[in-house]
């Protein structure tokens, strides 16, 4: 990989390779875009196959984190990092400590938080090495049923667009992935009526949510198939591509993964098909919203941020609104509204201020 010129190309500020022999850290810290604040993202912690499977991880996620912050009104930029190891193996005390202190080198440019492979109990391990660190448990906590909140008031706002009711009572939804927030989104499905088909590649979490919410569960390669009125994916990314797509049985695809589209074309065949799309990094923008309102000058307040968690239907309802208007594809038009909210920002007057203030 020509990595300048990948960093180029999306507009990121930096990357930093992490490494401790000690420790065996390898882990790699995207900052994307630091124009409306500092960079937030979590940490995630994955097997990656290669280097170059962690690195364009790292800028892609990155880049999603300050388009999600722009989209959901944040002043913050955003950050990535990605930790190589498998979370069940290789995660040691003292390699959270040696990720901490390399975050803290960056001097609050980017605040790691809990993410895929990682916990709370992690972030409390590298606090202890910076205070540059999100999602504390005795303040936001698990961002996890923040993000499913999040994800069901985006579901509610997609079929209305599509069918003028937000009712899901008697809809079909089919979730990929049931381990954290796709479980979540389940209990707010379930408690609405909504018929449940689920997949996870864990069997256990899959009869969890068979056991708690009356799902059927299907195996992973056949969540594509399930005739439903609602796809969610909530796994990893890139489950919506040339293969999945025109398998694809519903009417809405809504769902909390990250970088669900694996390619921007993707989101005009979806349309082509006839398949709405909720913009991922708008939907799943719940578990950054409650993250954020640790930096509120009252502090956390678990009411404010469901509240403003709750406003993702009216952000989708614009989406839509803009993509319909000039006929873009969603993605597209989530993509506008975010650029010219940094673009804005960015314009500003700027202010001289004298030295040591």
């Amino acid at each position: 990989m020509a990595i300048f010129s990948e960093v180029a190309t999306h507009g990121h500020e930096q990357v930093v390779f992490c490494h401790d022999k000690v420790s065996g850290l390898r882990a790699i810290i995207a900052i994307h875009d630091t124009t409306l604040g500092p960079a937030l993202g979590g940490a995630r912690m994955w097997p990656y196959r290669s280097e170059e499977e962690a690195l364009t991880d790292a800028l892609r996620l990155a880049r999603g984190m300050t388009y999600k912050a722009a989209a959901m009104g944040l002043d913050l930029g955003g950050g990535k990092a990605v930790i190589w190891g498998d979370p069940r193996r290789d995660k040691t005390e003292a390699l959270l400590r040696a990720f901490g202190r390399f975050v803290h080198s960056l001097a609050g440019r980017y605040i790691t938080a809990e993410d895929v492979g990682t916990t709370v109990e992690d972030m409390a391990v590298i606090r202890r090495e910076t205070p540059f660190v999100a999602g504390q448990a005795e303040l936001s906590g698990d961002p996890s049923p923040v993000t499913a909140f999040g994800v069901y008031r985006g579901m509610k706002a997609a079929a209305r667009w599509v069918w003028g009711n937000e009712n899901l009572k008697g809809r079909t939804v089919a979730v990929q992935g049931v381990g954290k927030v796709g479980y979540h989104l389940c209990r707010h499905l379930a408690d609405e009526g909504a018929r449940l088909v689920v997949t996870d590649v864990s069997p256990e979490a899959a009869e969890r949510a068979v056991r708690d919410f009356g799902a059927r569960a299907v195996p992973p390669e056949a969540i594509y198939d399930v005739p439903c009125d609602i796809y969610a994916p909530c796994a990893l990314g890139a489950t919506l591509n040339d293969d999945t797509i025109p398998r694809l049985k519903c009417q809405i695809v809504a769902g909390s993964a990250n970088n669900q589209l694996q390619e921007p074309r993707h989101a005009q065949a979806l349309q082509d098909r006839g398949i709405l799309y909720a913009p991922d990094y708008v939907i799943n923008g719940g578990g950054l919203v409650n993250v954020s309102e640790e930096f509120h000058p009252s502090g956390y307040s678990r009411d404010r941020a469901y509240a403003r968690v709750a406003t993702i239907y009216d952000k989708l309802l614009e989406i839509f609104t803009i993509a319909r208007d000039r006929g873009i594809t969603t993605a597209q038009a989530a993509d506008v509204l975010a650029e010219e909210r940094i673009a804005t920002i960015h314009r500003l007057r700027r202010i001289h201020l004298p030295r040591g203030r």
